[in-house]
C-alpha cells in the first residue's frame, strides 16, 4: 500500500451512541456471561468487534433500497434485481435466496453429500464442517502448510496443496468426493487470501478429476483486493473484474451476504447448473422459504443487490482492507503477536505466543478474548481449541495448530481512533499477560460450542 494518509471513502450523516463501562461493570459483566464473549449483553460492550457479519453499516442507498421493497410471497422484483446483480458481479447464472450463509450452506450439504463422502477445502470453517458432518461427510484439510504457522509471510496462505488432495484421492478415490470447497479469505486462517493462479490450477485439477468446486464466497472482494495488490498481472485489474474471475472459475457459491455486500441479514446459494438448482429450489421452500424470497424479506433484497455493487468498487475496499491493516500494524509496532500478513477483515491475535504459560486444554485464546475486554470493554472473539470443538468419534478437543482471537472489524463502522484505543487495550493486556489465567468448561453444548459455553477461572 501506498505510505501516503488515506481517508474512508463515505462521510457520516447518523450516529448510535455506545456506552462507556467502568472496569468493575466489565468484571461483572464477564462472570455472568461465565467467560464467553458471546454472552456479553451489546450494552455492555464499548467497542464490538466481535464479528463483521451483519454488523456493517448500509449505505443511503441501500436505506433508499429498502424502502422499494416489493414484499410479494412469490416473483419480488427484488429478487430478480437480486438475481441479475449475482449474475452480473459474481457470474453464477442461478440464485437460491438463503436466511443467511448457513442456510446456504445447509441445502448444499444435503443435495450434494453422502454418507461417507469426503469433503476437501482450504481449511475448516465451523458451521460449514458441521453441515458437511450432518450430511454424512467428513472434511479433509488440504490448505498450504504456511496457513497454520501465523508467523509466515505467504502472500497467499489460502491456497490449496495438491500434494495433500491427490493423496485423498488416491486414498478414497474421487467418486468419494463430491465437490471441493474453497474459501476466499479464509477465515480461519486469519483472513488468507487465495491467488488466481492457484486456483486455476485447481480449475484444471478438478476438471481432470470431474469434481465440483463450490465456493465459499463470503469475503470475496477483499480477496480480490490482495490479489490486485500482491498478484503478478493484476495491478491494473479493477476489483470488480478480479471478483468475477474468480467466481467464474467455480462451480456454486455459498454466501453469507452480512459481510461484504454489508446488509444485516440474508444469504444465496448460487450456482450454473440447472438441475442443481431446480433441486436446490425444491430443498429451500422446505427450510427456508419460497424459492423467490428463501427467508428473506424483498427489502433486504434489495438492500443486498445495491451492497454488492458497493462492496466491489475499488476505494471501498482499500479504505476496509486499509483499516484492517492499520490496526495491525499499531499492534506489530508494539511486538504484539500476530498472524502475519494482516488478513481482510480482522486482525488475529496469537494467543499460544502472548499467554505461553497457559496450555492450550486451558483455552488460552477464550482466556485473552476476556481479558482483553475486562482490560478495554472491547469485544473480539477466540478462534482456537473452543472454536475448533470435538473428535465426535473419539470426543477428543481438536488442538488446531493456530490459536487466535479475533479482533473483526465492521464495515463503515468505526474510526480510526476507535482502533488506537482498541490498540492501547490490547497492549496493556500484553504487558501484564502473566495474570490471566486458563479456563475450563462449566457448560459446553453439543454443537458449535463457542457460541453458548460458559467457563470459570482456573487458580
Amino acid at each position: 500500500m501506498s505510505k501516503r494518509s488515506w481517508a474512508e471513502p463515505w462521510k457520516i450523516k447518523m450516529v448510535e451512541l455506545i456506552k462507556m463501562t467502568s472496569p468493575a461493570d466489565r468484571l461483572k459483566a464477564i462472570r455472568q456471561a461465565g467467560y464467553n464473549t458471546f454472552l456479553l449483553r451489546s450494552d455492555d460492550v464499548y467497542i464490538d468487534l466481535l464479528t463483521d457479519s451483519g454488523t456493517g453499516a448500509m449505505s443511503d442507498r441501500q436505506w433508499s433500497g429498502m424502502m422499494m421493497g416489493d414484499e410479494a410471497y412469490a416473483g419480488s422484483r427484488n429478487f430478480y434485481h437480486m438475481r441479475d446483480t449475482i449474475e452480473q458481479y459474481y457470474s453464477y447464472k442461478f440464485t437460491v435466496p438463503t436466511h443467511q450463509g448457513r442456510g446456504a450452506e445447509h441445502i448444499l450439504s444435503q443435495l450434494l453429500i453422502s454418507d461417507g463422502d469426503y469433503v476437501p477445502g482450504n481449511m475448516y470453517f465451523t458451521t460449514t464442517r458441521l453441515h458437511q458432518e450432518m450430511a454424512g461427510g467428513r472434511f479433509v484439510d488440504i490448505i498450504i502448510d504456511e496457513a497454520h504457522d501465523p508467523n509466515s509471510n505467504h502472500p497467499f496462505k489460502g491456497n490449496v496443496d495438491f500434494a495433500k488432495l491427490d493423496a485423498l484421492v488416491e486414498r478414497v478415490g474421487a467418486e468419494k468426493i463430491p465437490y471441493i470447497c474453497i474459501a476466499t479469505c479464509v477465515n480461519m486462517a486469519g483472513g488468507q487470501p487465495i491467488s488466481l493462479g492457484n486456483l486455476k490450477q485447481l480449475r484444471a485439477w478438478a476438471d481432470k478429476h470431474d469434481i465440483m468446486i463450490v465456493h465459499d464466497m463470503t469475503r470475496v472482494a477483499e480477496n480480490a483486493y490482495f490479489i490486485q495488490q500482491r498478484e503478478e498481472g493484476y495491478a491494473d485489474k479493477s476489483v470488480a473484474e478480479i471478483v468475477y474471475e474468480i467466481c467464474d472459475l467455480t462451480d456454486a457459491a455459498t454466501m453469507s451476504a452480512k459481510k461484504d455486500p454489508m446488509v444485516n441479514i440474508g444469504g444465496f446459494l448460487a450456482m450454473n447448473d440447472e438441475e442443481f438448482y431446480r433441486k436446490a429450489c425444491n430443498m429451500v421452500v422446505i427450510f427456508e422459504g419460497l424459492h423467490t424470497y428463501g427467508g428473506m424479506a424483498g427489502r433486504d433484497m434489495e438492500a443486498l443487490a445495491i451492497g454488492i455493487t458497493e462492496s466491489v468498487h475499488d476505494d471501498h475496499i482499500r479504505a476496509r482492507v486499509g483499516q484492517v491493516e492499520y490496526l495491525g500494524e499499531l499492534l506489530k509496532s508494539a511486538d504484539v503477536p500476530i498472524v502475519k500478513p494482516t488478513g481482510g477483515h480482522a486482525v488475529f491475535l496469537d494467543a499460544k505466543a502472548i499467554l505461553p504459560h497457559i496450555p492450550q486444554e486451558q483455552f488460552p485464546a477464550q482466556a485473552l478474548a476476556s481479558a482483553i475486554y475486562l482490560e478495554s470493554g472491547v469485544r473480539s472473539m477466540e478462534r482456537g481449541a473452543v472454536s475448533a470443538g470435538r473428535n465426535k468419534e473419539t470426543g477428543e478437543n481438536y488442538m488446531p495448530r493456530l490459536e487466535l482471537v479475533r479482533l473483526t472489524i465492521p464495515r463503515r463502522v468505526y474510526t480510526q481512533a476507535h482502533m488506537d484505543v482498541t490498540a492501547e487495550g490490547i497492549i496493556e493486556v500484553y504487558k501484564k499477560a502473566d495474570q490471566v489465567k486458563g479456563l475450563r468448561f462449566t457448560y459446553e453444548p453439543d454443537v458449535l460450542r463457542f457460541f453458548q459455553s460458559r467457563f470459570e477461572e482456573l487458580d
